[in-house]
């Protein structure tokens, strides 16, 4: 069973951190879904963006039902970065998620996220400022390495762990791959081998054989799951009862699909407001309809409407015209 200091994490299937998707109301629904913990969107530590909209709302994690909140800081100056981890403890953050690992340019032109491995002398000034800064865990996110030929990770990783991280959790391909071909698993079963802090394999973790796989040929802890969570937050439970008992739950009926999704929206519009949570709601609701055959022409309508009420009973009415057809899900 994954440990996070204090902290146990009884399903080991954890929520990727990502931009833009990772935010309160799609974590809470991930955690009710049987994710083991959800890591949130990344978290500048620049204080002059602290008080945006964006960052107003991605900071206050007093609210949220599950623990632990594990939340996501980005950048690269070692004293704004433990000023930012000591801001979110005392707004509710249990532990504190380094991001080394997002490959997108404009945080890696910014020489944060994913940019860092290059940098490991820089890396590990970040990890000990981090560390004492906060009495909560600190955990670390990062890739395989820079480039496929330059796989420091194993590195970087006995970096961490003598600096104090409290678990680590490594995506299969390295920053340069950025999300092209296929994740590689031997960098971060290497990694496995020699840690003795926890370790979360990531990278195509898409199915519940997948996530099997992918623990057996790494010896980690647990698996995170980015990506294959968008319109199907009911992975979670799937993966952890097909590790449980090796078989495989019935796909969810489209009656419990609608009732998933119109929570969903409701919580969009609760937490950003009417006209920002109608507008985030494309996005979700386009990932929800992406393996329906009829969600097409839906999607198209759905991104046209300008109220919760519109989008709300959009979903009813077409949910009503399914039936009992397991068009969504399938």
């Amino acid at each position: 069973m994954l440990k996070i200091g204090p902290y146990t994490i009884k399903n080991p299937v954890i929520l990727a951190p990502m931009a833009g998707v990772t935010d309160r109301p799609f974590r809470q629904l991930c955690l009710k879904m049987g994710s083991g913990m959800a890591v949130s969107e990344m978290v500048t530590s620049n204080p002059k963006l602290w008080n945006t909209r964006k960052s107003r709302l991605r900071m206050d994690h007093h609210a949220e039902e599950f623990e632990p909140r594990s939340v996501q800081i980005a950048g690269s100056d070692p004293e704004q970065m433990g000023m930012a981890a000591r801001l979110n403890q005392e707004r509710g953050a249990q532990i504190i998620d380094i991001n080394m690992g997002c490959p997108a340019k404009k945080v890696c032109n910014k020489a944060a996220g994913s940019a860092l491995m290059r940098e490991p002398e820089l890396v590990e000034r970040i990890l000990k400022s981090v560390v004492q800064a906060v009495d909560i865990p600190v955990t670390l996110k990062t890739r395989t390495g820079w480039s496929p030929e330059n796989r420091n990770g194993l590195d970087i990783a006995l970096m961490a762990q003598d600096c104090g991280i409290s678990a680590l959790a490594v995506h299969g391909r390295t920053r340069q791959c950025m999300y092209k071909g296929d994740a590689e698993y031997e960098t971060i079963a290497r990694i496995c081998e020699s840690l003795e802090i926890p370790v979360i394999a990531n990278g195509d973790i898409t199915s519940p054989e997948k996530a099997k796989t992918v623990l057996e040929l790494t010896g980690a802890d647990a698996v995170m799951v980015g990506r294959a969570a968008q319109g199907r937050p009911w992975i979670f439970r799937e993966i952890n009862h097909y590790l449980k008992y090796g078989d495989h739950l019935p796909a969810p009926e489209n009656k419990e699909i609608q009732s998933i999704l119109l929570d969903h929206l409701s919580a969009l519009h609760e937490f950003y407001g009417e006209v920002q949570g109608v507008r985030i709601a494309r996005k979700h609701v386009g990932w929800y309809l992406q393996a329906s055959p009829s969600g097409s022409k839906l999607r198209k309508l759905f991104n046209s409407l300008e109220s919760a009420e519109e989008q709300e009973n959009c979903i009813l009415e077409y949910f009503q015209t399914l039936g009992h057809h397991k068009d969504i899900a399938a």
